[in-house]
């Protein structure tokens, strides 16, 4: 397996692949990698002739009040996941790689984006439209993957590779769930175990509410009420938002429409943003 580190290299390796005709996908990461990401970079090598992984801790998609150095590194250990995996190379650029001294140049969606975690990550979406646009135009992927719990990331992607025709094809593969329901995720590590009973709540209220669907309930009010009170019954747990949406679109459903619409969570635990959804 290869390491690419610049820019340039990337560049020239991309378009040494596309010339041999190979198919590539790019599964695009921040790092500490966790079973979730595992899953998208086997599905990848399942899909295309050469994977390649970015693992990149993008300042973009962080906002005023969030601090980056928080965020888990673990880069060695990550490079060894993708090998394992069958990942053919990892592009870890440095910061200064992706966005030199100047750089002033970003990308907007300004439809899909404004929902759901749109009011309360305001900067997000266009740190990730940015990057990966970088990435688009360095890699020329065919396809790219992403996990179904970041479906609305998956969905801002999909619609900005669409109107700028970057011909790329945006995978989603099924959300990865530890032992006792939790969403694989790369803040559950943080938890004790009293703060992650708490955050069960989010997948018992999926689970819930798709029970309630699948028996033919249709009203997203009545969804989103059983919801609400299965959350506020864990006092660590706070809503940011419950939405019933457009599995395409993340717009707001009237209707639930079986495989159209989806339950979408997200709260705190403690000092930990979750996110979790179901379709219905």
């Amino acid at each position: 397996m290869q390491k690419i580190e610049s820019v340039p290299e990337m560049r020239s390796v991309a378009a040494h692949l596309k010339s041999q005709g190979k198919t590539v996908a790019l599964v695009p990461t921040m790092g500490a990698l966790h079973a979730g990401q595992e899953a998208l970079i086997r599905a990848a090598v399942a899909k295309a002739d050469v994977v390649i992984v970015a693992i990149f801790l993008n300042p973009l998609q962080f906002g005023p009040n969030e601090v980056i150095a928080k965020y888990p590194r673990s880069l060695t250990e990550d490079v060894q996941l993708c090998e394992a995996c069958g990942a053919h190379i990892v592009f870890a650029p440095s910061v200064e790689e992706m966005y030199p001294r100047g750089y002033s140049t970003y990308v907007i969606e300004e439809q899909t984006s404004r929902a759901l975690c749109g009011p309360s990550r305001p900067t997000h979406f266009r740190g990730v439209t940015t990057m990966m646009a970088n990435f688009f135009n360095l890699i020329r992927p065919d396809f790219a993957f992403y996990g179904q719990k970041s479906v609305q990331r998956a969905a801002v992607v999909r619609k900005m590779a669409l109107d700028l025709h970057f011909g790329v094809e945006i995978v989603v593969v099924p959300t990865v769930r530890e032992s006792d329901g939790l969403a694989a995720g790369v803040r559950n590590r943080e938890f004790t175990s009293s703060a992650r009973s708490e955050a069960l709540a989010l997948s018992k209220a999926l689970i819930k509410v798709k029970e309630m669907a699948d028996s033919g309930v249709r009203s997203p009010d009545r969804l989103i009420a059983e919801a609400t009170h299965i959350l506020s019954q864990h006092r660590r747990v706070r809503i940011i938002y419950i939405s019933i949406v457009d599995t395409v679109t993340m717009e707001t459903a009237r209707e639930v429409i079986p495989g159209r619409t989806m339950l979408a969570i997200a709260a705190w635990i403690d000092e930990v943003r979750l996110i979790d959804n179901a379709v219905l």
